[in-house]
């Protein structure tokens, strides 16, 4: 790999990684209050594995919009797809913001639907320009998926 492509990657990895930081600012403070208070349902998991799973998935978010960022924004398609994915990243942050800063589980439902509708959009799009790179974003869709679980079941029980 050439020097260049691994400065995009370090790039491409930090700015996801830093979207996880945004929205942490939003739920740490949360987690030993508000949340905490919750009824939560039966397949919650610990509250120490989010951050593990987030960095995980954000290091993969970041090497699957490098992988399409590699091809060129010189191309419509890798700017459309870039675009796409840059919109479902500013919505990842807006569900903590919804969640644990506005302390609000119905919107931050409503709004993960919306994630989730966002990030498969950007499968498919990526998809188109490298099979890796949409490989790369399915754990993600799966967990935005049992997030949305969580988000609807804290919202009906509380």
């Amino acid at each position: 790999m050439k020097i260049k492509d691994i400065l995009k990657l370090i790039v491409a990895v930090l700015i996801v990684e830093l979207a996880g930081v945004i929205g942490s600012f939003f739920t740490i403070p949360s987690i030993s209050g508000w949340y905490s208070n919750l009824v939560k349902p039966v397949l919650n998991p610990p509250n120490w594995i989010f951050a593990p799973v987030w960095t995980t998935l954000y290091a993969l978010m970041g090497v699957a919009a490098f992988l399409i960022w590699r091809h060129g924004l010189r191309q419509r398609r890798t700017k459309f797809a870039l675009a796409i994915f840059s919109a479902q990243l500013v919505l990842n942050v807006l569900w903590s913001i919804i969640f644990f800063g506005f302390q609000n589980p119905f919107l931050a439902f409503i709004e993960v639907i919306i994630l989730w509708l966002a990030i498969v959009w950007t499968i498919f799009a990526f998809y188109k320009i490298s099979r890796l790179a949409a490989c790369l974003l399915m754990p993600y869709i799966l967990w935005v998926s049992f997030a949305g679980y969580l988000t609807y079941s804290i919202w009906v029980l509380n």
